[in-house]
């Protein structure tokens, strides 16, 4: 053992005189008789724990006891004392069980809390959180939203909404892409069509499969096969320098597609909506965070998380695998609804918002609407007035429905087009022809505007591109 330059003298003066003491509370005095018996005196009347508890006390705990009955464990505190000993621990920024586990033995506030009943360890804490309060912890969030209205502090009429990417707690390189899923699908498909035309050639039959029930056709080619076998009495070899029949080729073959087939369905249902999962977290989805490790925007696994505020309290909250926010809007607004029991009048939110699936769902709710333009901070610009090609910049005739350009010509309705968005709202587009161009004295001018978006010198690089491009005869 080493021992410091400075307490050698004492440190050998103990080892050789063995005073070592074993007791530690031999000269601790009587501060028993100075501590009072019950440790409620030493907390404020105002102090918030106070407040806590209080609160806490009118929520309705039916949902969280029914998780504990549900898996026959008794608890050793009462879920309504974890409950409020989380709360606090949380609202003193304190959220390792280790520390709350600590805070509770040396903390009179969190003493007082505990209601005289045993202290919990660590891992209780932590069962807690992760297995019972997370089937709970929604209901209890809007029973508390529900005080707050009842005490008048919030009045279900303005609700700002706004929301941010939260990382998960899993792998960022253990990604799952829709487009590799699907491409390597349709590559084993054809595999497995071609390997089937040979056994239907091999054995005179006349199975087929079908990309809806892949995961079933194959299994009943792989029990024909077996029936095959039992009929010949073949027995399959394995190990070097054995020679495999045909039928156990065809046999491991088609074992192997059904496999394969099977992890492909999991991958598809797991990505039902989304593009992407993480493999070790397959809720969470790959999206842009505003402030990533790598510093170059890398993809990384999250969740989009929805806040609703009103007076300065969250009254909603929503967790959404949707990398944009246009989808997320009408799911939350519909969950908010169904646990608050009412409906907000009025929704401000960002441009992030604004689609018109958005606005006809809040015009059929009549519910009024504060969101940003998407292209607001555009059409503040000089360029964008300027430009007499967009439609913005035209007179509009509501009753004829009707453009009319800048060299007074008309723009009629000549045809609609459809476009589904990712929610699956089909929506329609209106088409406008001009009624004749030819010799249109604007058509210059719009040229003119056109080039000088770009600085002059890309501008001239690119032309000299494109003349020896031509003189190459690449396009025409």
């Amino acid at each position: 053992m080493r021992v410091p330059k400075g307490p050698q003298v004492l440190y050998n003066l103990i080892m050789t005189k063995n005073i070592q003491h074993k007791n530690y509370t031999e000269f601790n005095g009587y501060y028993q008789l100075v501590l009072p018996l019950n440790i409620e005196i030493l907390i404020p009347d105002d102090d918030s724990v106070r407040l806590l508890s209080q609160i806490l006390e009118g929520l309705n705990y039916e949902k969280l006891y029914r998780a504990y009955s549900s898996t026959g464990r008794k608890p050793a505190v009462k879920p309504r004392v974890l409950f409020k000993i989380l709360t606090y621990a949380y609202m003193n920024n304190i959220y390792s069980s280790r520390k709350i586990e600590a805070a509770y033995k040396r903390d009179i506030n969190f003493m007082w809390l505990l209601e005289g009943q045993p202290a919990p360890d660590h891992s209780t804490i932590a069962r807690f959180r992760k297995e019972y309060l997370a089937d709970a912890v929604e209901d209890l969030f809007y029973q508390m939203v529900q005080y707050l209205h009842e005490l008048g502090e919030v009045k279900f009429k303005n609700i700002f909404i706004d929301g941010t990417k939260i990382e998960a707690n899993a792998n960022r390189y253990t990604f799952v892409w829709k487009k590799v899923v699907n491409k390597n699908e349709a590559k084993m498909f054809e595999k497995i069509k071609s390997c089937l035309e040979e056994l239907n050639l091999t054995y005179m039959t006349s199975f087929t499969v079908s990309k809806e029930d892949m995961a079933a056709d194959l299994g009943k080619v792989l029990v024909y096969l077996e029936e095959k076998r039992k009929e010949d009495n073949l027995e399959f070899v394995h190990g070097i320098g054995k020679r495999k029949s045909e039928l156990q080729k065809f046999t491991e073959k088609f074992q192997e597609f059904k496999e394969s087939q099977e992890k492909y369905d999991i991958n598809n249902q797991l990505l039902e909506g989304r593009n992407s999962y993480s493999k070790t977290d397959s809720d969470a989805t790959f999206m842009h965070m505003k402030d990533d490790h790598m510093r170059n925007s890398q993809l990384k696994p999250g969740y989009n998380v929805q806040i609703g505020v009103e007076a300065e309290y969250v009254t909603g909250i929503g967790i959404f695998q949707d990398r944009n926010d246009i989808a997320t809007l009408i799911p939350f607004l519909k969950d908010m609804e169904s646990n608050i029991g009412s409906r907000y009048e009025n929704i401000i939110a960002d441009s992030g918002y604004e689609s018109e699936e958005n606005y006809l769902h809040l015009e059929k709710n009549e519910q009024n609407y504060y969101i940003k333009p998407q292209t607001y901070e555009k059409w503040k610009k000089k360029s964008f007035k300027n430009d007499i090609s967009k439609r913005e910049n035209m007179e509009y005739d509501s009753q004829k429905d009707e453009y009319t350009c800048h060299n007074g010509k008309l723009l009629k309705p000549v045809g609609t087009t459809h476009r589904t968005s990712a929610t699956g709202y089909r929506s329609e587009i209106s088409i406008y022809e001009c009624e004749d161009c030819s010799n249109c004295p604007c058509r210059d001018k719009h040229k003119e505007i056109e080039e000088c978006r770009y600085p002059k010198p890309l501008l001239k690089s690119v032309k000299y591109l494109m003349r020896i491009l031509r003189q190459k005869k690449v396009f025409y």
